[in-house]
């Protein structure tokens, strides 16, 4: 088939693209190689995806109306898999309106996109930010979500809802995936897990905020990137008996469905700079600060559905995933 995998140069778009390619698709990968982080690395993904059979890469915004009309007329795409966003819960706090271009225009052009032409499904980034001032834990997708406490959040919150109702006026089959603190080789430098192994080789302090007292559930690239695999062929359906009174919030009498892809098994963050601390084999001077706006204190995942649909469920080990990610580090900058 012929894909467009959005967000392609990004952590989880280069994986996606990776996957589709060792399966004999067809992948074009789009990104606008924006600087919210060092170009170089994406560049880097680039030129591996470059490297491979059946890909093509298209520089482009999200935004660009007229742009992204044109590439899906041009190219036929059978499905989608939509994973280019600005992303970052703290960044939107001061670059707000980034989020609007790229989150919300970009999206809306994603799926007229679609919508024009017959894409036969849909499959977008959510974010595990959405369950925001939520405190029932595991996070399932039937809970309310309709106190986001950053913008990020909110933009992810507004793109089910858009896809949504596309998937009722229109029906394009529309998978959201509600992403869990992803982590893995090649991944952001923007993330916990980059910005404290820099520090750490670097002999300075690592900034732990809310004083340690954060639990995520991280969840391994792979392990992410197996789900997307698995979900692109399970095409939702309409289902005419549900409703909003008796079914559940994560479905719809609409071809249209959500899923967490989270690894069920949060983690003290102390416990995950210890893993870190393990495999740099070095000890981290910490620097113990409140938390900050818009941080979500805990998640965990409910990933039971995802297991019923598709007989996965992401379990790879922090203990192992760190390991990994620096066994990369180390090779990647040399060090």
């Amino acid at each position: 088939m012929t894909y467009l995998v959005t967000g392609a140069a990004g952590f989880i778009g280069y994986y996606a693209c990776l996957r589709l390619l060792a399966e004999g698709h067809q992948v074009v990968g789009l990104d606008n190689l924006n600087d919210y982080y060092d170009v170089n690395l994406k560049l880097a993904r680039v030129a591996q995806l470059e490297s491979k059979p059946g890909f093509r890469f298209v520089k482009m915004d999200l935004a660009d109306r007229s742009g992204m009309a044109a590439l899906f007329v041009e190219n036929k795409f059978e499905r989608v898999i939509h994973l280019g966003a600005q992303a970052g819960v703290r960044y939107s706090i001061d670059n707000p309106l980034a989020y609007i271009d790229a989150n919300l225009v970009g999206f809306v052009n994603v799926l007229e996109g679609c919508r024009h032409n017959k894409v036969q499904h849909l499959l977008y980034a959510s974010s595990s930010s959405v369950y925001g001032m939520n405190h029932k834990q595991p996070f399932a997708t039937g809970d309310n979500v309709d106190h986001p406490i950053s913008l990020y959040a909110a933009t992810k919150k507004a793109n089910e809802l858009m896809a949504h109702t596309y998937s009722h006026l229109y029906g394009l089959p529309t998978t959201g995936m509600r992403f869990f603190t992803v982590y893995g080789p090649w991944g952001r430098p923007d993330m916990a897990l980059f910005k404290f192994t820099r520090a750490m080789l670097a002999n300075e302090n690592i900034d732990v905020y809310n004083r340690g007292e954060m639990c995520r559930d991280f969840t391994y690239i792979d392990d992410v990137a197996e789900a997307i695999m698995r979900l692109k062929d399970i095409i939702p359906q309409p289902n005419p008996d549900w409703t909003v009174e008796t079914g559940d919030a994560s479905a719809s009498s609409a071809p249209y469905i959500l899923y967490n892809v989270g690894n069920s098994n949060p983690v003290q963050l102390m416990d995950y700079i210890k893993a870190l601390e393990i495999a740099l084999g070095i000890e981290a001077k910490k620097n113990m600060l409140p938390v900050q706006p818009g941080d979500v204190l805990e998640t965990s995942s409910d990933s039971m559905p995802l297991y019923n649909a598709t007989g996965f469920k992401p379990q790879t080990s922090v203990l192992q995933g760190v390991k990994s990610f620096v066994d990369w580090y180390k090779d990647f900058y040399r060090c």
